[in-house]
């Protein structure tokens, strides 16, 4: 699968353009973002809401896509990636399985523009549909923030793999290895993966190797994060932004 972004509008078979609906709703967790030029650019403006305000910590905004979701019904605690227990499912989320990989390699290409308050990233989140919910480990493809930047040579901490949560067949296995690139220019960030290892890479240098990831089926998550109090004092009118050329798997 190579999927591009260069038609007039979102491929909605593949990507649902909400970040967690189910604890919020859709019209509360709708993307920023647009097609243009080939690229999708995911950004989260200053009007931007916060996501779930007032429950959680810290207080984040976001713009994401998903290639998968799905709920219980409000009222429940049947939902993907909470965040903390006894979460309540807020808006009923229909099943939708855009693209639930379960190995192999997945790649993407983009380029974002980030402040000392931002973050972006690319993770693959259990589906987590089994009945104890316990299929709910991670593997991030990368996860660079703002903060860890350093412009000139230009560098870049890149958050590269396994995080467990709470399944209790994965251990804990993430680091975030500092590598020469500059993340505002075009970089291929990918992982290979099998039941028995996960191979990260940049621009095909492997960075590092994790043992046994999950292979259940996972979801692709893609977002770009603005945290409000980490704010300097005079970045409110920066605008994080991730730019996507392509994803493969």
């Amino acid at each position: 699968m190579v999927h591009r972004f260069d038609g007039p509008t979102l491929d909605t078979a593949v990507w649902h353009p909400h970040y967690l609906p189910a604890w919020s709703s859709r019209e509360a967790t709708r993307a920023s973002y647009r097609l243009e030029g080939g690229v999708l650019i995911l950004k989260v403006p200053r009007e931007h809401p916060v996501w779930c305000p007032g429950d959680h910590e810290p207080p984040l905004r976001v713009s994401g896509l998903q290639s998968g979701s799905w709920s219980g019904p409000v009222g429940s605690t049947r939902g993907q990636q909470r965040f903390r227990e006894g979460q309540l499912v807020q808006e009923e989320q229909p099943r939708f399985e855009g693209w639930l990989p379960t190995g192999g390699r997945v790649a993407v290409r983009a380029r974002m523009s980030l402040s000392q308050r931002s973050m972006a990233a690319l993770w693959m989140s259990g589906f987590e549909d089994d009945p104890d919910q316990l299929r709910c480990g991670e593997i991030c493809v990368f996860e660079v923030f703002g903060n860890a930047l350093v412009r000139e040579p230009p560098s870049a901490e890149v958050g590269i793999g396994i995080k467990a949560f709470r399944d209790p067949a994965l251990a804990q296995d993430f680091a975030a290895p500092r590598v020469g690139i500059d993340v505002t220019a075009f970089h291929t960030y990918a992982v290979e993966y099998d039941e028995q290892e996960a191979v990260f890479s940049v621009d095909g240098a492997v960075l590092r190797r994790c043992p046994r990831p999950p292979t259940y089926p996972v979801q692709l998550m893609l977002a770009v994060f603005d945290f409000p109090e980490w704010s300097t004092g005079d970045d409110d009118h920066l605008v994080p932004e991730l730019v996507v050329e392509s994803v493969t798997g």
